[in-house]
């Protein structure tokens, strides 16, 4: 019986999409709701069974029965392992809390956003459960396109620019995908990433290995928003409507990073110079963007907006955590990937709510005005308390994995990196909640005009139904870390040296795997409360500056300003600029390879 659940994750969605849309004109109105929510929930429920029974050894589905014959793979398998599966788990919670926070949103256009989402989820699942990189891209754009059609959802203005500025820069990362697989197959003569892994064993210093590499991990970090791809996102999950916004930065974009991991572990671990790259180039890129994302939160006063540079800024830990050569970085990554995926699913949730209740999304404008939802302002302050680093629950758990893991390996610079990117996103929230929740900070005057397009989102939704999955999604963030971390090490450690010889059957050859070292237990430091700390004061700080002496005002300014003015600029919303950018990605790798 368990040997025919792999696939249902991903094809009953899509079976329940086509359903929906054709039947969408006749079916009552909350039907639609009901319907998209079980489908979610069935899949969290088959998702949580394929996590347990992947424990010993992955479970292997071969589509159509076309099996390996003594290690040549002429088919395309489902390779479930207890990170798939739990990921996979938590994308389908974050689906079902998304489709109760949206009950009503799209009434008026019968079940095609249902239809969008179903597709979506699919995609997402797909593509964490494949044992095939043609099927992994593939995956990646049904993803895309469905990204793609919920963000000009709406059809404003800013919203078609947003998505124009998403679909262009995600075209351009599917192409750089493309290219590198057939560079790797031309190389190795399979897209199986066991076979692939034999193929790189046999010519681990090849350039076409290398190139291949350059290629394809240059398109998963366009989709995670990392330095120097990250511009396209702040555009992208501003315009977006509120409950697609959760899904971006909840789930798709920290699935570029899984995408990396899972294609450095499975087909280029045997390449040394493909992980010397890995452990130096991705580890920068890592920490600048934790720094880069959290400087540029606490410049918005857009709250979507904000929220989503503290994105790019968090899903730069997980890169740190992929980029350091030990087990327990990658747990970490696993850890902080749920974690901040409940934590921003949850924030955005909030800023929904002030785009339904207050008809705003400016920080300054809302000043005050968020009085009388006072329960969403104890969550956002919640929410921005753990992005802070407060040390509890699984963000923190996560963060706790991969500095002991910089620690043992001689990383310890990227620490304060990962730390000063958590203080700024944390102030940037706990700075909106103070303003727009307690009144605090200046008088709006003459900038209580947004510099943004006027949104709103549809109001009669019950306050209750929009604060339940806030608050649900919170409560998963507190729990389990202990225990979490326990379950993210066992999976780290199957997911860093799969089976191969399982995989492919017998007579396959199987590839030498990295050793791995023990992971002692961390000790108990005092840095996230000194971070949490540092949080609080600087949005005290934000709130207040009118009242303190003005030299000290001034002298802020005056060093922070230049800097402040350079970044402002190069986030033009040009897509030209940002394909610019890309270019200068790309050749980064290039000459990580050539001088590594």
């Amino acid at each position: 019986m368990i040997g025919l659940l792999p696939p249902l994750p991903v094809a009953g969605p899509l079976a329940v999409a086509g359903l929906l849309l054709m039947l969408s004109k006749a079916l009552p109105r909350p039907l639609p709701d009901v319907i998209a929510l079980l489908t979610a929930l069935g899949v969290v429920l088959v998702c949580i069974v394929l996590a347990g029974h992947a424990a010993p050894q992955p479970l292997v589905y071969w589509f159509g029965g076309w099996a390996p014959d003594a290690g040549r793979v002429l088919g395309i398998g489902f390779v479930i392992d207890q990170a798939g599966a739990a990921i996979a788990a938590f994308i389908g919670l974050l689906f079902a809390a998304t489709l109760v926070f949206a009950w009503g949103y799209y009434d008026e256009v019968h079940a095609h956003f249902h239809v969008l989402m179903l597709v979506f989820m699919a995609g997402m699942i797909g593509f964490c459960l494949t044992h095939d990189l043609f099927n992994m891209f593939v995956w990646f754009e049904v993803m895309s396109v469905a990204a793609f059609a919920v963000t000009g959802y709406a059809l404003r203005s800013s919203a078609l620019e947003g998505a124009l500025n998403f679909t262009v820069v995600n075209s351009i990362g599917s192409y750089l995908i493309l290219g590198g697989i057939g560079l790797i197959y031309a190389e190795a003569g399979a897209l199986d990433f066991s076979a692939l892994a034999q193929g790189v064993a046999r010519a681990p210093d090849s350039p076409v290995t290398a190139a291949a590499f350059a290629l394809v991990m240059s398109g998963f970090l366009i989709k995670a928003a990392q330095v120097p791809f990250q511009f396209w996102l702040a555009d992208a999950h501003a315009v977006a409507p509120s409950p697609v916004s959760v899904i971006f930065s909840g789930a798709m974009v920290a699935l570029g990073v899984f995408g990396a991991a899972r294609l450095s572990f499975a087909v280029f671990a045997p390449a040394a110079p493909v992980m010397r790259v890995l452990h130096t180039l991705l580890l920068g890129m890592g920490a600048a963007s934790a720094v880069l994302g959290g400087v540029m939160a606490l410049m918005q006063r857009h709250v979507k907006r904000l929220l989503a540079f503290s994105t790019i800024s968090h899903v730069g830990v997980m890169v740190v955590g992929l980029a350091l050569p030990d087990p327990a970085g990658l747990s970490g990554l696993f850890v902080y990937l749920v974690g901040h995926g409940l934590v921003k699913g949850a924030l955005f949730m909030v800023a929904g709510i002030l785009l339904a209740r207050c008809s705003g999304i400016d920080e300054v404008g809302l000043r005050g005005r968020g009085r009388g939802i006072w329960p969403a302002g104890v969550a956002m302050a919640a929410g921005g308390l753990l992005l802070a680093g407060l040390p509890f629950g699984l963000m923190d758990e996560g963060t706790r994995l991969i500095g002991d893991a910089a620690q043992r390996v001689g990383n310890i610079w990227v620490v304060p990196a990962i730390t000063a990117g958590a203080i700024c996103t944390g102030a940037a929230v706990l700075r909106v909640t103070g303003r727009v929740f307690l009144g605090l900070g200046p008088v709006p005057g003459e900038e209580e005009r947004s510099p943004t397009e006027r949104e709103r989102e549809k109001s009669d939704r019950p306050l209750w139904l929009m604060l339940l999955p806030t608050a649900l999604l919170l409560l998963l963030a507190l729990g389990g870390a202990e225990a979490a971390g326990a379950f993210a090490g066992q999976a780290a450690a199957a997911f860093m040296h799969p089976d191969t010889a399982a995989l492919l059957g017998p007579g396959a050859a199987v590839p030498p795997s990295p050793p791995v070292a023990p992971a002692p237990d961390p000790p108990t430091t005092a840095l996230p409360w000194l971070a949490t700390g540092l949080a609080l004061a600087i949005a005290a700080f934000e709130l207040t500056r009118r009242r303190l002496p003005g030299r000290l005002v001034r002298g802020f300014d005056w060093v922070t300003r230049p800097p402040l003015d350079v970044l402002r600029t190069l986030h033009s919303g040009r897509v030209g600029d940002y394909v610019a950018w890309l270019a200068v990605g790309v050749a980064l790798f290039a000459l990580a390879f050539a001088f590594g």
